[in-house]
């Protein structure tokens, strides 16, 4: 009898101490579960297999990438499940190590091993990043993480994007577009800025150019853009001379910590810090002190996590690190300001933006999956589902506060204290 899904379920609610409130299908045809739940569908045994070689989420990310296991009905509702039932809920009292001591729980796994067949583990998708043990956030480490990310290929990021190729957090409003929302963002970074005409700019990480031609089109100031990936420095330059702004906008492959041409008034880095790292983000902060002149502002959109009460456990996500972000870390917004307080900066503006990167995600969710065949064809299968997943997953992250997004804005005040801001730099509304 076909029964594969049943076997599956219980033994994955043995594991978590809790009922399991999808339903499961399985390669032999069997479901089981509640009925109009989205269904986990394993595809065949090698997902199995995947997850019993490298239990937990890099196990589940394999067989996701691989398109082993898949999701059938909203796959929100289902990461929001997951979430709640294993990354949420960590090591307690029906916690992994408790549940396989567990005589009812270790008969089913060994049950599980016969179900998954040869005991070979299956190798890593190949899109997942191969690398051996060595120093993080070196030059060289850092070009071949940024390149693993943003060098997938520029047409497969418009259709994700939109014309704005903006990839960072968009500012909302109620019955905005991406676009307008886009744009909307750069716009407050400019006037966080202050940007004028005449002034110089430096952009780190500077992505396609959008925030570098925004800046200098509408505000008249010279730009320097910074990036590691080859790919998008070709694409903004040809964006820069079709703008006919080759006489105001220079983008340069370059890594932040060779960048020795300042003054700077305005510094702009958004999006990039994620790739700096804990052990270099002092430096990191310092360079770009380094590189404004007295008054000269800078503006860091950055990611940020919640601190843990032992900050010496983190642990980088493991699916987002194999397939998303090589080495990159996420620090709480504290611990951001501090160290930018550290190199010598003013912190005057902090504002927390969480709710509006959930919606650019959905957003850019629902671009890459109305154009998907194509996306799988400029990339691969198995890149446009990372994609897929880690944009939903993050997209819950965000709008149940798990992570958040913040504009720092901190000043190179001058010895005389005169931060050169007006007395009232905000507008609240009831």
């Amino acid at each position: 009898m076909a029964d594969a899904a049943s076997r599956l379920r219980s033994l994955a609610e043995q594991l978590l101490g809790a009922p399991l409130p999808l339903r499961v299908r399985a390669w032999d045809g069997s479901q089981d579960g509640p009925p109009d739940a989205p269904a986990l569908v394993v595809r065949n045994r090698r997902a199995l297999r995947r997850m019993l070689f490298k239990p937990g989420e890099l196990g589940l990310a394999r067989a996701w990438v691989a398109g082993d296991l898949g999701v059938e009905g909203d796959l929100y509702t289902t990461l929001d499940v997951m979430a709640s039932l294993v990354w949420e809920r960590g090591e307690d009292a029906r916690g992994l190590r408790e549940a396989v001591r567990d005589p009812a729980v270790r008969a089913a796994a060994r049950d599980l091993l016969k179900l998954a067949g040869p005991p070979f583990p299956p190798a890593p998708p190949r899109e997942e990043v191969r690398r051996p043990r060595r120093r993080l956030h070196t030059r060289r480490s850092d070009k071949r993480a940024i390149s693993h990310h943003y060098d997938v290929g520029n047409d497969f990021y418009e259709i994700v994007l939109g014309p704005s190729m903006v990839y960072s957090c968009a500012y909302w409003e109620d019955g905005g577009t991406l676009e307008t929302a886009q744009r909307d963002k750069l716009e407050l970074i400019s006037a966080k800025l202050g940007l004028t005409a005449g002034q110089r700019l430096l952009d780190v990480g500077c992505g396609w150019g959008s925030m570098a031609i925004h800046a200098a089109r509408e505000h008249g100031v010279s730009v320097v853009g910074v990036t590691l990936s080859q790919e998008q420095a070709v694409y903004a330059r040809k964006r820069v001379a079709d703008e006919g702004l080759t006489d105001r906008v220079e983008i340069r492959v370059q890594d932040y910590r060779d960048v020795m041409d300042g003054p700077y008034d305005a510094i702009s880095s958004i999006g990039m810090a994620e790739h700096v790292g804990a052990e270099r983000y002092l430096e990191y902060a310092r360079q770009l002190y380094d590189l404004l002149k007295p008054g000269g502002r800078l503006l860091n959109h950055q990611i940020a996590r919640r601190p843990q009460r032992d900050e010496t456990a983190y642990s980088v996500d493991a699916f987002i690190d194999a397939y998303v972000f090589p080495d990159g870390e996420l620090a709480p917004v504290g611990t951001t300001v501090t160290q930018l307080e550290r190199a010598g900066f003013e912190v005057r503006d902090v504002e927390a933006i969480r709710e509006h990167y959930a919606r650019t995600l959905r957003r850019w969710v629902a671009n890459l999956e109305a154009d998907w065949d194509r996306a799988v064809r400029l990339t691969s299968p198995g890149r446009a589902r990372v994609w897929q997943l880690y944009m939903a997953a993050c997209a819950l992250a965000f709008e149940r506060n798990r992570i958040g997004v913040n504009q720092v804005l901190a000043i190179r005040t001058p010895g005389p204290g005169a931060s050169g801001l007006p007395l009232r730099t905000r507008a609240w509304t009831a």
